[in-house]
């Protein structure tokens, strides 16, 4: 995939979680199902997960330094999203500083303008890098250790799809 369709379904993605969120009434969204997420933790731990990508993306030089460039083959997007399916079927869970705190009704709006300016961010900030530095530069993935920027962002958009299909799922709506 190209530079550009990686930001565009990047972009996509979180967005038709934010326009699904935003379509919820005020009880679903804070519907509780048996101890999972609600519709707006949903929403805050996709932006927990996305603010250190940026702030990271930030400066290609703090990149090289703290996390260096990929050692190994490259991962297809589809081997990318096995290996973090695997990850999660084995057990594996956000760390804490992931894990979303509740989110109150009248931090809705607040929430989905906040993950909708952090959205632009990343993909303005992804447009100022190269393919290559996109397929070399290193970014650490809690469950999946060292992946490539591309490799993060491409999960990174399948996990908007995730969490928008575990909030349809939790609310039982197809």
């Amino acid at each position: 995939m190209t530079k550009e369709g990686l930001i565009k379904d990047f972009h996509l993605n979180h967005q038709e979680l934010i326009q699904f969120a935003k379509s919820l009434s005020d009880d679903n969204f804070m519907f509780v199902p048996n101890g999972k997420w609600t519709a707006g933790q949903q929403l805050d731990h996709v932006y927990l997960c996305l603010h250190p990508i940026s702030q990271a993306l930030a400066s290609k030089e703090f990149i090289l330094h703290k996390f260096g460039k990929i050692d190994r083959p490259a991962w297809s997007y589809d081997l990318t999203i096995a290996k973090y399916r695997s990850a999660l079927e084995n057990g594996g869970k956000a760390p804490e500083r992931f894990v979303p705190r509740p989110v109150e009704l009248n931090a809705r709006e607040t929430l989905m303008m906040s993950l909708d300016e952090l959205l632009h961010m990343i993909c303005n900030q992804l447009t100022q890098y190269s393919d290559e530095e996109l397929q070399a530069l290193v970014l650490p993935h809690p469950l999946l250790g060292k992946l490539t920027i591309y490799e993060m962002i491409s999960l990174m958009s399948y996990h908007a799809t995730h969490h928008h299909h575990q909030t349809k799922l939790n609310l039982q709506i197809k």
